[in-house]
């Protein structure tokens, strides 16, 4: 096969494989308009992809998370330049969390704003406390980012709906 801006075609010196043609029909029919969005626009943002900068482990880390209905989009920054990304989809029970819990898990900036008032809340359910426990082995500051503001993660966790969409 040949991947090109056209799409996935048949390597021309692979034309003459004998039932071609019905072994490769199966795959075709998975690939609807949707998953061929889909693909097509992976394949481009991975030949455009942004390039990321090495971490300075002198200067201060940030992260930028954003939580959809379906997805937790995280940015690790420094100086607003991008390290890595992280994008996990949601399955399970964690579909059903609040946007709180979502990005709870990825705290620093967030465009959830009651996040910033977690350490003072009187009493916290079992799986904040847990979270709440982890993160304080390490220096860390909850800040609000409106979600305007919020542009990197916020565009990733939007992503599916993008896609779902066309």
């Amino acid at each position: 096969f040949v991947v090109s801006s056209k799409g996935i075609s048949v390597d021309e010196e692979k034309r003459f494989v004998k039932n071609f043609s019905s072994i490769v029909a199966p795959l075709n029919e998975l690939l609807d308009d949707v998953h061929k969005k889909a693909f097509n626009l992976l394949k481009d943002k991975l030949t455009n992809a942004h390039l990321l900068c090495l971490p300075n482990f002198d200067k201060v880390f940030k992260i930028e998370c954003d939580a959809s209905g379906v997805g937790i989009e995280v940015v690790l920054m420094q100086e607003s330049k991008p390290i890595a990304y992280f994008s996990e989809k949601l399955s399970g029970t964690t579909l059903n969390y609040s946007t709180y819990d979502k990005e709870l898990e990825f705290i620093i900036y967030s465009d959830h704003q009651s996040l910033k008032f977690l350490k003072s809340q009187g009493r916290l359910q079992k799986r904040h406390a847990k979270w709440l426990e982890f993160i304080e082995m390490f220096p860390y500051k909850i800040k609000y980012k409106n979600g305007k503001e919020n542009t990197m993660a916020d565009a990733l966790s939007r992503r599916y709906a993008l896609l779902t969409s066309l």
